[in-house]
């Protein structure tokens, strides 16, 4: 895991990407009296160099993967279960109660469940409720939450989310805890494992009252896992594909042709359930916040702009003709991964997650066959290519409102959690209570029972609370070393991001140009519009807040780059 406890304060970095904070005339107006920040124009913040961070100390790890990769974007693995360690051998005595918004899909677990009181006698007496919401909706109602600061004592937002903020920067810093003068130097005293942490994960988790001052740079969030690589893949049911006597795709043409001899739309069988979000990849979709630099014409081009948006565009209307995806896919309600436990669909898009959720059904007989992640593949002889984001996965925020000994009690709590693999609060964390949420199988390994799967396995319950110290692939070891070799197999396509080093906040016509572009994308892949609109589609994108787009993101690029 990559981390900066040697590095050296970067201020020619750090300027350079904070003096980007008036890009488009943006900037975020420092008000002194209260902090608020108001803007709708776009805005930038660094993500590395700063000097208020905790200081990293190396966390030593109770055991070796048996897989090692290159982390993060080819993270190591365990085929094997360590005899776990204990990681917090001085356990705090607290005795506050708080209540902390996550999000869920599925079935929601009881606060009343023993997998919360283990939790809570494990990390020292601290009650956590969670006021559980549902994850389909949970982005757009955060907005609401936040603006009336209904959201309890902390909210855990996943990085994904945060596009549902027209002005999340704001946000930050009129309604979250300023955890800097608490977590600033050496916090490994009381913390050693959120001192363990790489310190990128830190580094993404401020924000700014001024985003073209440096020194109002502030830190605001308890980051989750630091990850990268591949986030997301094209599954198959390659049982399915076997028994039809159908060869795994290379190309997006014999995708195409695998979808043709799968689908029968009178009997109920289609390729796709969705493939909106994982298919602009397979055609080299793939820009930053959708744009990229052509050297032939020296500028950023959106993805909308190339010949291969098109490309794609007609991949999906042949999907929707020719009666390859679900007919029911336009209301985007679908539970695809049903869809495919059923064989109703052949073909899915997917976080990996799923992979190992899929295993564990068939293992528990509520599937059968088997899920594998499509190889990377492209179009009309291109190679393929891939995006990885190494970041954080998201953030929980705490309450401005709490006192500083409040939030010291929930930092010892996400110290407690930030526990990694290998260890005894891991395993409670992540599997529960031995006999009651999981077993051990034959192997040695945890193994969940059905009751562990309904409220330890499948909710986010507390396991992002905080990160932990370094990501590996677990679970099931045959998954594990499949999902390896896969991660092995993207590296060569893996294209690095032109804005590295910088978070950015769209300027808000933009935000809306892209909406709007999305939607039209749709009216065309639906049979709702002719394919012959997409110049026009083009056009309005850039005169609606596209061009404007361009000159923000231009800025940024060329201030990165600058020799």
């Amino acid at each position: 895991m990559p981390d900066s406890s040697s590095a050296p304060l970067r201020r020619r970095s750090l300027f350079k990407v904070a003096g980007l904070g008036a890009v488009g005339a943006a900037g975020l107006p420092f008000a002194a009296a209260c902090s608020d920040i108001q803007t709708g124009e776009g805005s930038t913040q660094a993500t590395e160099g700063f000097d208020f961070l905790p200081e990293y100390k190396e966390w030593p790890l109770p055991a070796e993967p048996d897989l090692v990769g290159d982390p993060p974007n080819h993270p190591s693995g365990f085929t094997s279960y360590p005899e776990p360690v204990e990681a917090v051998t001085e356990v705090p005595s607290n005795s506050g109660t708080y209540e902390i918004t996550v999000p869920f899909w599925g079935e929601a677990p009881s606060n009343d469940d023993p997998y919360f009181a283990a939790l809570r006698d494990a990390w020292g007496g601290t009650t956590v409720n969670l006021r559980q919401a549902d994850g389909n909706t949970y982005a757009d109602t955060s907005v609401q939450w936040l603006n009336a600061n209904e959201y309890g004592d902390g909210i855990l937002l996943f990085s994904w989310m945060l596009g549902s903020h027209t002005n999340f920067p704001e946000t930050v810093v009129n309604s979250f805890y300023d955890l800097t003068d608490i977590l600033k130097g050496d916090i490994s005293g009381r913390w050693p494992l959120l001192a363990g942490l790489p310190t990128q994960s830190w580094a993404q988790s401020v924000w700014s009252t001024d985003a073209s001052d440096p020194e109002s740079a502030r830190l605001y969030g308890i980051p989750s896992t630091f990850s990268g690589g591949p986030g997301n893949a094209l599954f198959t049911r390659v049982d399915l594909m076997e028994a039809a006597g159908i060869a795994m795709p290379t190309t997006v043409e014999e995708l195409l042709e695998a979808c043709r001899e799968w689908s029968d739309d009178a009997n109920g069988k289609w390729a796709f359930g969705g493939v909106d979000w994982i298919l602009p990849q397979l055609f080299g979709l793939v820009g930053d916040e959708g744009w990229s630099w052509d050297d032939e014409q020296g500028k950023l081009v959106n993805d909308c702009e190339k010949p291969e948006f098109t490309e794609m565009l007609e991949f999906r209307r042949t999907l929707w003709d020719e009666k390859l995806i679900h007919p029911d896919a336009p209301t985007g309600t679908l539970d695809n991964g049903a869809l495919q436990i059923a064989g109703t669909t052949l073909f899915s898009q997917e976080n990996p997650v799923r992979w190992y959720d899929y295993t564990t059904k068939v293992r528990d007989g509520q599937a059968e066959g088997a899920i594998v992640p499509v190889p990377p593949i492209g179009a009309k002889g291109r190679k393929p290519t891939l995006k990885a984001s190494t970041s954080v996965d998201g953030w929980t925020f705490l309450n401005k409102d709490l006192s500083k000994e409040q939030v010291e009690e929930l930092l010892d709590v996400a110290n407690w959690c930030s526990a990694p693999y290998g260890t005894k609060e891991n395993e409670l964390l992540e599997y529960g209570v031995e006999g009651e949420h999981f077993e051990y199988d034959a192997g040695g390994n945890p193994v969940h029972t059905e009751h562990g799967q309904k409220i330890v396995q499948a909710p986010v319950n507390l396991k992002q609370y905080s990160g932990k110290v370094q990501r590996f692939l677990t679970g099931i070891p045959e998954v594990v070393q499949a999902h390896f070799e896969f991660n092995a197999l993207c590296q060569e396509f893996i294209v690095p991001s032109i804005f590295e080093g910088v978070r950015i906040e769209a300027p808000a016509a933009s935000k809306s140009a892209s909406q709007t572009l999305n939607d039209q994308q749709n009216d065309i892949a639906f049979g709702r519009a002719e394919l012959s609109t997409i110049p026009d589609m083009v056009q309005t994108f850039l005169d609606n807040g596209g061009e404007e787009a361009r000159t923000f993101y231009t800025d940024i690029y060329k201030s990165l780059n600058e020799q």
